[in-house]
């Protein structure tokens, strides 16, 4: 299998933890990722703030540029945001030429076009889809047996395009997560909202609803995501909510690459474990 490859702003910023693991996941798996020359950012939620037809050229930009790479027309992304937003342009585009005119229009400054020929895939599509729990099974060295794990999606890779799974009740990650021998903590917070970028300008809202999260998840062993705002909300805050809520809702957060990395025998260091901000020490004990 191969793809091209995204990683997108965050994934070599405050996610390079997601990035590294993403790529040592697939490389175990032969799963080539062929990153794209020259990427720029896809604009994330600021740009649409400032210009609704920019907000649709910078995705497009990235994917004209894609479709000029040799080997593959499916483009893997792991950020959640930038995922949406590389959609939100393939689907918009095939659906309203007129609109496309326009794009291609801003294009043509930089002597590219965009002709919707690449597919967007997010990371947990391809995983779940190609790649399937069946292969994870064949490849597990150390079955998490005695763990209980609380998938969490996120808003962003399910809503408004549900092309892998359902944004109301999403199941994608459990049969991965089952392939390595782990539990599926039941809870109903998975396709929740965890405040998003909210955490900046509304702290108050984003913190009672990672509060919720976090309590929903008491009796798991760790949350596992595939995005890096909802990582950095669900981790990055827990010592002040313990505080504000006066529980003990520490909780180890895993990206999926990283949970699945570990139980297939990858090394902490590989999947660059040592940049997570909340390992439990109860956590590492059962590993």
């Amino acid at each position: 299998m191969k793809y091209l490859y995204y990683p997108g702003c965050s994934l070599e910023g405050t996610a390079l933890e997601y990035n590294a693991s993403t790529q040592t996941f697939m490389q175990e798996l032969e799963v080539d990722l062929l990153e794209l020359k020259d990427w720029t950012c896809c604009g994330a939620s600021a740009a649409e703030a400032t210009s609704y037809l920019l907000s649709l050229a910078l995705p497009a930009y990235i994917l004209a540029m894609a479709e000029e790479m040799d080997g593959t027309k499916e483009i893997l992304v792991p950020c959640s945001a930038c995922y949406l937003n590389l959609k939100k342009v393939e689907e918009k585009s095939r659906k309203d030429p007129e609109l496309l005119d326009k794009i291609n229009t801003i294009l043509k400054e930089k002597k590219l076009h965009f002709h919707g020929q690449v597919r967007v895939r997010h990371l947990l599509d391809v995983v779940a889809r190609d790649i399937g729990p069946a292969k994870i099974f064949s490849r597990v060295k150390n079955p998490f047996i005695d763990l209980k794990i609380a998938p969490y999606y996120g808003c962003q890779c399910l809503r408004p395009y549900s092309i892998f799974d359902d944004p109301e009740e999403p199941r994608s990650m459990e049969p991965l997560i089952e392939a390595v021998g782990a539990k599926i903590h039941p809870w109903n917070m998975g396709g929740r909202c965890c405040g998003a970028s909210h955490m900046t300008t509304k702290p108050e809202v984003a913190l009672e609803l990672v509060t919720a999260i976090l309590k929903a998840a008491r009796g798991a062993d760790a949350i596992v995501t595939v995005c890096p705002m909802c990582q950095m909300n669900l981790e990055a805050y827990q010592k002040k909510i313990c505080g504000k809520s006066k529980e003990d809702l520490r909780m180890t957060i895993l990206y999926l690459p990283q949970f699945l990395g570990l139980a297939m025998g990858l090394s902490e260091q590989d999947l660059r474990l040592d940049l997570n901000l909340s390992v439990t020490k109860e956590f590492r004990n059962k590993l």
